[in-house]
């Protein structure tokens, strides 16, 4: 009997199955969307939300969980810095799917898995100016100092 077990085998060792869901979860919260079969979009899914409920905690510990899951440090960054702003009024349901139809080779139903939520605009810093620039101004002040 299958009481109380959580999450679907889809005929993998246990650790193809874990490598598989962390390079999806990657590449999920890389490129927003993804397309998978449907069975694997639905444990996907639980996946995602786990680590963006995660993401919206914030502190170093849940940073060091999500780093033993998500590849790569880049990802993980962009979750933590979007997340919060992104999923703040929701208490789950970060994901959406929406079947797509059925792949022609094998008959697998397909799904595209996506964030929901609108994408956070990535924030705009102050141009400094640049080291050239300021040995410029430098030399127009001292140029314009009379000498003595």
């Amino acid at each position: 009997m299958r009481h109380r077990k959580s999450g679907v085998k889809l005929n993998r060792t246990s650790s193809h199955r874990s490598a598989m869901f962390r390079n999806m979860v990657t590449s999920l919260f890389k490129y927003g969307r993804i397309k998978t079969t449907d069975p694997k979009a639905k444990e996907l899914r639980r996946w995602a939300d786990q680590l963006i409920t995660l993401a919206k905690r914030g502190d170093l510990h849940a940073r060091r969980q999500a780093m033993a899951i998500i590849q790569e440090k880049s990802v993980v960054h962009k979750l933590f810095n979007d997340a919060p702003i992104r999923f703040a009024a929701k208490a789950g349901g970060y994901t959406r799917l929406v079947k797509i139809g059925i792949r022609k080779g094998d008959a697998a139903t397909l799904s595209l898995i996506e964030l929901t939520g609108e994408p956070v605009e990535p924030k705009k810093e102050d141009k400094k100016p640049a080291k050239t620039e300021k040995k410029a101004a430098k030399a127009e002040k001292k140029a314009q100092k009379p000498e003595e």
